[in-house]
């Protein structure tokens, strides 16, 4: 998903649901110079992400 979101940005927001954030940053792409700036939006959207969802499932952990 990592090599996704450096290559091609704007899919790696479409394929977690996030259609809006995936049009800007398409439109960021456009420009070759936007292009490097996607390419990182789209690498710690997904690092934040999956921090998200380890710390929710160490909560869930901890609860039980």
């Amino acid at each position: 998903m990592i090599l996704i979101a450096v290559l091609v940005p704007w899919l790696s927001f479409f394929m977690r649901g996030k259609i809006i954030s995936g049009i800007v940053c398409l439109i960021l792409q456009i420009t070759l110079i936007g292009w490097l700036p996607a390419a990182i939006w789209a690498v710690a959207s997904r690092v934040q992400a999956k921090n998200k969802a380890e710390i929710r499932r160490v909560e869930r952990k901890l609860s039980e």
